[in-house]
């Protein structure tokens, strides 16, 4: 599932991060959440696992085979999520660029919770879940979200 189009690269403040090698169109799939499914009884939930797999569910988790788990999060990504566990591009991606989703796309849970140092203007410091994104930016990402956080009815809309 992951593109052709991007690889994996050192950053220069975050360890590893997916970045494009070839221009990507807006609505392409750059790589898929395609590993393993986890539910709240799993165990042992590794550091590691809990920094890389997205809730899919209210009580499940999948987690990567590919380049999903190195895309860096930021608070002005250039991509989304798709169906639950597709990163797409929400605009189109030049070749060098890096390729970043925002974390509270896919979260609903309570407990998990990063600093944010992505950099951009509109750094919202504190990234967790989807209940803390301002109203603002979740009109802004509509159609990006997973699916299983937005309501049916306004899926259809």
């Amino acid at each position: 599932m992951d593109s052709a189009k991007v690889r994996i690269r050192r950053t220069k403040k975050f360890g590893r991060g997916v970045f494009a090698v070839k221009p990507i169109k807006k609505g392409e799939i750059i790589a898929a959440f395609d590993g393993e499914i986890y539910d709240d009884d799993f165990e042992p939930w590794t550091d590691d696992l809990l920094n890389h797999a997205i809730q899919i569910g209210p009580k499940l988790w999948r987690d990567s085979k590919g380049l999903a788990r190195y895309v860096n999060h930021s608070c002005e990504p250039n991509c989304g999520i798709k169906s639950k566990v597709k990163i797409v591009a929400m605009r189109p991606i030049a070749k060098g660029e890096q390729v970043t989703w925002d974390y509270e796309m896919t979260e609903k849970n309570d407990w998990w919770k990063m600093r944010c140092r992505c950099g951009s203007t509109s750094c919202r410091k504190i990234i967790g879940n989807y209940k803390n994104m301002p109203r603002a930016i979740r009109k802004k990402y509509a159609g990006y979200i997973s699916e299983w956080l937005i309501p049916r009815q306004r899926r259809k809309a």
